[in-house]
């Protein structure tokens, strides 16, 4: 994707952040966006911020956990605009917890956020990208969590790395409809994603250790990327087409590190089962 006049995006997680700033990035390069959110409020300020409903610009609230919601969004969109080529599944919230203490409630919330939400996305949309055979693109988010692993966190790693899964596997049957996919794996961009876990279902307390990791995370995450830089990089990587969108040089070492393990481990058990015919 490299022309984005006459183009028209939808992106979720569009009241801050990461979501804000790709709106931002392409309105820039002359797309028309339609921003949504839950955060009716936050919508709100944000769509103001960029000048207000236009030719160019609309909003919706949108939850992406309601499949029909989304299909409601794909329906405005495209009635607003005309066309839809460009879908950002961006919307995710976090969810940190100690094994064998989260609440079930938290991790079906978290899943069909970060999960489902993207799927829900794609669902809607490629039809809708199909239909007027002049090819799009979809960039889901995920992050460098869909590629490691920490403490405290596996809700949030579950479901990222799903998203990172779902993406690869998405792209080769979609690039034959000329739709191409990217998968966004940032580490620490500024954002209010350390606080979103405060909106999980449940009442339950962490305990310290996670507590530590949470307030750890939101110092890196407040002295984290621009989400402004991150959009620029994304639309660059969308220009070569790249399936993973990475921003962290020091998190580099991690890709490699895990490299390893999987191919010791695979060394491992084929020597076992060479020993043991």
């Amino acid at each position: 994707m490299k022309d984005y006049k006459n183009k028209t995006a939808f992106v979720t997680g569009a009241a801050s952040g990461i979501g804000y700033a790709l709106c931002e990035a392409l309105l820039n390069k002359g797309a028309n966006v339609m921003m949504a959110d839950v955060d009716a409020q936050g919508l709100e300020k944000a769509l103001a911020k960029l000048g207000g409903t236009s030719n160019h610009l609309a909003s919706t609230l949108c939850d992406v956990r309601d499949g029909a919601a989304v299909m409601d969004a794909a329906t405005l969109t495209q009635k607003t605009f005309g066309k839809v080529h460009i879908v950002m599944n961006n919307a995710g919230v976090g969810l940190a917890g100690r094994s064998g203490e989260i609440d079930l409630t938290d991790w079906r919330w978290i899943v069909d956020i970060n999960l489902m939400g993207v799927v829900h996305g794609v669902e809607a949309f490629t039809p809708l990208i199909k239909l007027h055979d002049e090819g799009g693109y979809i960039v889901n988010t995920a992050s460098m969590a869909g590629h490691m692993t920490t403490e405290y966190m596996p809700p949030y790693h579950a479901t990222k790395y799903a998203v990172v899964g779902y993406s690869e596997s998405i792209a080769p049957e979609l690039s034959k409809y000329n739709i191409g996919v990217s998968c966004l794996c940032p580490t620490w961009v500024k954002s209010n994603i350390a606080n979103s876990g405060n909106s999980k279902p449940s009442t339950n307390n962490i305990d310290s250790d996670t507590f530590s990791a949470l307030k750890h995370t939101a110092e890196l995450v407040k002295n984290g990327m621009d989400a402004s830089r991150l959009a620029d990089l994304t639309l660059a990587m969308m220009a070569q087409g790249r399936m993973h969108i990475f921003n962290d040089s020091e998190a580099r070492p991690l890709i490699d590190e895990r490299a390893k393990m999987l191919g010791a481990d695979y060394d491992a058990a084929l020597a076992w089962l060479a020993d043991n015919k």
